[in-house]
């Protein structure tokens, strides 16, 4: 571990590829992760075909009712 005199820490260049590296997996494996959500979502939702016609938007307003500003 390499540390400037003010005692903060300052990673080689062999630990911060290797950091670099490890963040460039996982946003990899939560993009594929993402994307098997939406298709096993797409895979329930074709048992409905009610739902198909179904926007985020009508999801998450029947969701958070709560969320809508009173008329005034």
């Amino acid at each position: 571990m390499a540390r400037d005199f003010d005692g903060t820490y300052q990673p080689s260049a062999k630990a911060r590829k290797q950091q670099e590296k490890d963040q460039r997996r996982m946003e990899y494996r939560r993009a594929i992760e993402s994307y098997c959500d939406q298709r096993q979502l797409l895979r329930d939702l074709a048992d409905y075909p009610e739902l198909q016609a179904l926007t985020v938007w009508q999801a998450s307003a029947a969701t958070f009712p709560k969320s809508a500003q009173p008329v005034r």
